[in-house]
């Protein structure tokens, strides 16, 4: 069985005062890479500028442009059409006795980047406390993939997903202080306690179609989703998806893996200037066999944010959360 999605990211950065120049990388493509297959994919940008792609050192491609002249806003359509083949159900369980597998890639210096700590999934005391607090759960007690599970669903009933309650760059100890985030959070703290056991993780960054029929997150895909891949043993990646305590399946539409968030934002760029900014931005991930068309309609639902940006010639990344 294959489903075909057509998706329709818009972004928009409207500045109360012009800048004279701005810089900006996209990772917005979909993957081509397993059951997975971006099959059309395009970029418009306003004002208009010449817009070159290369792949960065993890395999995700990148769109990167300059406009050199003064604007008050930029704005970024980007289209693609994805095809997901349905993938083979996981096992029940693995053996217990896989841990020395696991164990053997560390003796290695196997998968060394996906293994460590890192900026946003740091062992801070706060993950420690939470991890230990897991008991058996976070342990080696039970086989890696139910270990990754139980990990999973602690997570997905302990955290409370509220959109806008954590920042682009905040650490994972506010998501722990106040037991809330949004799956840019739920991900780091997965990624960091399934570390802290050995196993390699990798942060996934993409989108997560909606059904008709869902409650909570997934029923308004108003921005780009996240999720990990947890490289286990017979298996390989897995991605196991702890917003909403599922595993990863032909919902699910990668777009780019990072060590975490800050490998892979959906935009990163800079700016001359001296201003204040609105970053506005929507999703359309719609099952269908056409590529989406630019809606205003829809430009009016979209979420924003508001915070002062520096001053001329300093050098500020223009981010987006995942949501």
């Amino acid at each position: 069985m294959t489903t075909p999605y057509a998706i329709r990211h818009f972004t928009r950065f409207t500045y109360t005062s012009p800048v004279s120049e701005s810089v900006m990388e996209l990772r917005m493509r979909p993957a081509t890479d397993g059951a997975q297959r971006c099959l059309q994919f395009e970029v418009e940008v306003a004002p208009r500028a010449r817009v070159f792609a290369y792949r960065d050192f993890l395999g995700n491609w990148v769109h990167h442009f300059d406009i050199p002249r003064r604007h008050t806003q930029l704005a970024i359509t980007a289209r693609a059409q994805v095809q997901i083949d349905l993938s083979r159900p996981l096992p029940a369980a693995l053996g217990v006795a896989d841990w020395a597998i696991v164990d053997g890639w560390r003796e290695r210096g196997e998968h060394w980047d996906f293994r460590q700590p890192s900026r946003f999934a740091a062992w801070s005391a706060p993950l420690l406390a939470f991890v230990d607090g897991l008991g058996p759960a976070a342990s080696r007690d039970a086989d890696p993939l139910t270990t990754a599970r139980a990990i999973m669903s602690a997570i997905h009933r302990g955290f409370e997903y509220a959109p806008n309650s954590t920042r682009v760059d905040s650490p994972i100890d506010e998501a722990l202080a106040a037991r809330r985030g949004v799956c840019q959070d739920f991900t780091h703290v997965m990624i960091a306690a399934l570390r802290r056991l050995g196993l390699p993780c990798r942060y996934v960054s993409g989108y997560i179609a909606p059904q008709p029929t869902d409650e909570g997150p997934a029923a308004s895909a108003i921005a780009t989703h996240a999720w990990l891949e947890a490289y286990l043993p017979e298996l390989g990646w897995v991605g196991l998806d702890p917003t909403h305590d599922v595993e990863a399946g032909p919902r699910h539409v990668r777009v780019a893996i990072g060590r975490d968030y800050a490998d892979v934002p959906p935009t990163r760029g800079t700016f001359k200037g001296t201003t204040a900014s609105t970053l506005a931005v929507s999703v359309d991930v719609t099952p269908a066999e056409a590529l989406p068309t630019l809606d205003p309609a829809v430009l009016e639902t979209s979420w924003s944010i508001e915070a002062p940006l520096p001053a001329e010639n300093d050098r500020d990344p223009q981010m987006q959360q995942q949501q």
